[in-house]
């Protein structure tokens, strides 16, 4: 079956020293200290994760992906690297060279990669314009974060940005960065099982207590690591809009349950018993494959718990390549 794994983070192997450039600090280096080995490291010294060879070869991925019998990756950025915080000129110029580097990586491999950028979401009319450069150098989409320097997506500003991703035809991803609380719970890594799920179920009801999908919806959006704690949560989220419309209808009298099945999540859920719940929720060609490779947290070998579930092979095939596809609005003969 063609596998296909929307949820893949990438950086060029060799980043600018942007606190040099911009004059203040706050950015990521690569400290290369061995051979296939990397630190990322904040420019104030402070260490961020190790990272090995895979999170920039696309050589090496491919022959990782081979043995994991992944035919296809979108790539995106590691979510650090969105710096939202940065002066807008700023962040255009980081996100072009990242939007570049990965466009460079599909062009030389068309049938084994895809390709989201990354924006200057602070600032619309600049994000707007890299996304329709993104567009023209080949891209299918962009990743965004779940919160604009803990702004939620409803917000007006946002809008024209998601209405133009609409208009372009590309895809949006949406994965937590920037954890709500985050400073209150840094031991036991916390941020990342607890923020991140808490983060990606903020973004989803903001979009749909703010009316996004229902003001857009040829929108193709997928949020990442199985919707985060919506889909174990989404009964309550619909009993607080039966029951307090006058604080959550306030500008959608549409129900949440009635957007099931609208937007997509990755199937990164790691629980054979989730899985099942998340595709019964959205339906199989909503949930499709995603590992968040190369990175620990994610699957080990990408779409082994979906070959692993007692399905017939079509229903399968939607969470491998099927809904993917559609949330790319490609088809699969471009991997032929």
């Amino acid at each position: 079956m063609l596998t296909i794994d929307i949820h893949t983070h990438i950086l060029p192997e060799h980043i600018p020293n942007w606190k040099e450039k911009f004059g203040y600090g706050g950015f990521i280096t690569l400290d290369h200290y061995k051979p296939c080995c990397a630190r990322m490291m904040r420019d104030d010294g402070k260490f961020f994760r190790d990272i090995d060879d895979n999170c920039w070869s696309a050589e090496t991925r491919m022959h990782e992906c081979d043995g994991h019998g992944v035919h296809v990756q979108v790539l995106s950025t590691v979510p650090v690297m969105f710096s939202y915080w940065a002066k807008p000129q700023d962040c255009l110029e980081l996100s072009k060279f990242l939007n570049d580097h990965i466009a460079d990586i599909v062009s030389r491999y068309p049938k084994r990669f895809m390709g989201l950028g990354t924006l200057p979401m602070q600032h619309t009319a600049f994000a707007i314009q890299e996304l329709e450069r993104c567009k023209k150098i080949g891209l299918k989409g962009v990743q965004i974060g779940t919160n604009i320097n803990q702004r939620n997506l409803n917000e007006p500003e946002y809008l024209e940005i998601f209405a133009a991703c609409a208009e372009l035809d590309m895809a949006v991803f949406v994965h937590p960065w920037e954890m709500m609380g985050e400073e209150h719970m840094q031991k036991y890594w916390l941020p990342w099982l607890v923020g991140m799920p808490a983060e990606t179920s903020r973004a989803i009801c903001s979009l749909l207590f703010g009316g996004v999908l229902e003001k857009l919806p040829t929108l193709r959006i997928a949020f990442a690591h199985g919707g985060g704690s919506f889909p174990a949560t989404v009964g309550r989220v619909q009993h607080g809009f039966d029951c307090r419309p006058d604080l959550c209808a306030v500008d959608n009298s549409v129900r949440p349950l009635d957007y099931l099945g609208k937007f997509w999540i990755d199937s990164l859920v790691h629980d054979p018993r989730m899985l099942d719940v998340v595709v019964d929720q959205f339906g199989a060609n909503r949930v499709a494959l995603g590992s968040d490779y190369p990175f620990p947290l994610g699957e080990n070998i990408p779409g082994t718990l979906i070959r692993g579930m007692q399905w017939p092979d079509a229903k399968k095939e939607l969470l491998l390549s099927g809904a993917a596809l559609e949330w790319l609005n490609m088809d699969k003969k471009s991997f032929l």
